[in-house]
């Protein structure tokens, strides 16, 4: 019978000779060893060692095997590890409350050495693949969040890529290059795309730079929303100031580099607006979206729509300037408006 594959296995027992009869089971395997005496020292070693899986003693002085156990599942970083019981054979009652807690399997004492291969086997395999799984999901959120809101989100999320939708009160961001349909039909394509990249680069920046999250890419615009999945209470505020990022020091920055290459310059649209709305993954195994609903969302469309006709490259809804906290003095009223599948007018500001 093959080897599993080397892991680091936390062996927890405060009997010495059980230890020792693990640890030589153990390294003929191939396996590393971290013997822990109790359940305090084993808490800290598996802090500081991260190991692949647990062996964990039920019946300890001080701090038995059921806390110690306890105290993995509620660890946030650490919860996943496999954790296998051991036990006497009458404790069976135990073991039962162990599973229930969280526990992977149990191994019965006296040590039998095919069954405590085959357990080991399949809790290595069950923690290899939920670390493949960890790293799909972190190269899938990682794409539209913040590098720093990703372990939070994946610890939210328990792992499951189909993160479940909630409702939160944000704040949506449409974006939009204008004069780029022309400029893309007079334009060789591998120019076009070069100069597309370029722009969602910058403006993709200015969100993630805030705490954004970056919901798409559409055509020559992109959506972005400030304040799911993870929630915030300055989301206004980072919204607003993504946009006085955006029109005032990157799209110049941008302009300037298409200028560089004999491209004339391009202009933009910004419509913010905040309110409730629902956020979470769509789609299939396959290929998954994270979207935002709401009438937030729709008029925060409508806002970008509207700079067109009223002429400001930034508008923003007074329900989003209500929650604004930091200093604004730039932004100033621009008009009362009628926004398309609403009745009540709608007053709209912008950036001075």
């Amino acid at each position: 019978m093959n080897k599993p594959s080397a892991a680091s296995i936390l062996v927890v027992d405060d009997d010495r000779i059980n230890r020792l009869l693990l640890d030589r089971m153990l390294t003929e395997l191939g396996h590393r060893v971290l013997p822990a005496a109790d359940g305090s020292e084993a808490l800290r070693r598996l802090e500081a060692e991260n190991p692949d899986v647990v062996l964990l003693d039920i019946v300890m002085p001080e701090l038995d095997g059921v806390t110690v156990l306890e105290r993995i599942k509620a660890d946030p970083v650490r919860h996943a590890v496999p954790v296998i019981m051991i036990s006497a054979l009458d404790d069976l009652s135990s073991v039962v409350r162990c599973i229930e807690l969280g526990a992977e399997d149990y191994l019965p004492k006296p040590f039998d050495p095919v069954l405590l291969r085959a357990r080991i086997r399949a809790a290595l395999d069950k923690r290899r693949l939920q670390q493949l799984e960890r790293a799909r999901v972190r190269d899938v959120f990682a794409r539209f969040i913040p590098e720093p809101m990703v372990e939070e989100v994946l610890a939210r999320a328990d792992g499951d890529l189909r993160l479940g939708g909630v409702r939160v009160v944000s704040t949506a961001l449409f974006a939009d290059l204008r004069n780029f349909t022309g400029f893309s039909e007079r334009t060789p394509p591998d120019e076009v795309i070069a100069v597309i990249n370029r722009y969602f680069g910058e403006m993709g920046d200015a969100v993630l730079d805030h705490g954004g999250t970056l919901l798409s890419f559409r055509g020559d615009g992109l959506v972005a929303i400030f304040g799911a999945p993870i929630e915030c209470a300055d989301h206004a505020d980072r919204a607003v100031a993504t946009a006085r990022e955006m029109v005032q020091t990157r799209l110049p920055r941008f302009n300037a580099w298409c200028r560089k290459r004999g491209y004339d310059d391009f202009r933009m649209g910004v419509g913010i607006a905040s309110g409730p709305m629902m956020s979470g993954n769509v789609g299939s195994e396959r290929r998954l979206e994270y979207i935002a609903i709401g009438d937030a969302v729709n008029t925060a469309s409508r806002m970008e729509s509207l700079t067109k006709e009223l002429g400001n490259p930034v508008l923003l809804t007074e329900a989003t300037l209500e929650l604004v906290t930091a200093p604004a003095d730039d932004l100033i009223f621009v008009d009362e408006v009628t926004v398309r599948g609403r009745t009540a007018p709608t007053r709209v500001w912008t950036l001075a």
